[in-house]
């Protein structure tokens, strides 16, 4: 968090800006990435406040958290969920959104998505999602990102970053890996468009959909102690094969930040991500 926030400190040249700045400073100290072990499973949670939307500490501390407990000889499968009532994930903050200055900032940013994504890709332990409620953005790329998806009928879908001049590039390869290159463009094209929890099954982003969280996590316990006790070496072998054809993401996805970054100083997203903050 040092590196965004010197860059953020020494590039705000009005008093607005860093008005915004201390403002941000503060929303983020009410977000967290926690885990816990139990019979080999290890849980994953992320919270923010404002929607679990992720600003860049939430990122990096995410993508961080989920290599470290993949590396854990203890951790047999991981289970990725988030914090709270609201939505699963927001996506993108739009509080770090506008505070981004410069192109090199706002690649920085963008590269949170890349890591997260590429650590679920890497790791050599089964992950198994669960969305609870709504999945905007970064959220889909989330919810494409595990092998095993639940996720209850509440837990509609929007790639919504189109509508706010930007466009779901990070995102992209992870969310058209799962559901197909022409279900992700539907989403991408009409940016403004939810689509339920059945739609997400039948395209292949959910692989079971619950009408309410007790059942759906039920469903996710007996599976994870399913998982638990089986070959572990079976296992990585298997996600191997799953994310066969992926191994240029560390590049292609930072690539794919860098489009991002440059759009996201653009006059039009900025007023787009100020209006939709202003609803």
């Amino acid at each position: 968090m040092l590196a965004l926030s010197s860059a953020i400190i020494f590039r705000c040249r009005s008093a607005d800006n860093q008005q915004r700045r201390i403002l941000y400073s503060n929303i983020l100290e009410n977000g967290k990435v926690t885990t816990s072990t139990r019979d080999g499973i290890c849980t994953v949670s992320f919270f923010h406040p404002q929607s679990n939307s992720l600003p860049g500490q939430l990122l990096r501390e995410l993508g961080d958290t989920i290599t470290r407990v993949s590396h854990d000889v203890s951790t047999k499968v991981i289970i990725l969920r988030s914090e709270g009532e609201k939505a699963f994930c927001a996506g993108a903050s739009f509080d770090e959104l506008i505070s981004i200055q410069d192109i090199e900032t706002g690649l920085k940013f963008f590269s949170g998505f890349a890591h997260v994504i590429n650590a679920m890709r890497k790791s050599d332990k089964l992950i198994i999602g669960r969305v609870h409620q709504k999945a905007v953005g970064g959220g889909v790329g989330l919810a494409s990102s595990v092998d095993f998806c639940f996720a209850t009928a509440a837990a509609s879908v929007k790639l919504s970053e189109l509508a706010v001049g930007i466009g779901p590039f990070v995102v992209g390869p992870a969310v058209e890996r799962k559901v197909g290159l022409s279900a992700m463009s539907q989403m991408a094209i009409d940016a403004t468009e939810w689509h339920s929890a059945a739609w997400a099954k039948e395209k292949g982003l959910y692989n079971h959909v619950f009408e309410n969280e007790a059942d759906m996590d039920s469903a996710i316990e007996k599976l994870a102690l399913k998982l638990a006790a089986s070959n572990p070496e079976a296992m990585s072998e298997l996600k191997k094969i799953f994310w066969r054809g992926t191994e240029d993401w560390d590049t292609l996805l930072v690539e794919r930040a860098g489009i991002s970054g440059r759009l996201v100083l653009s006059d039009f997203t900025r007023a787009a991500i100020n209006k939709f903050k202003s609803k």
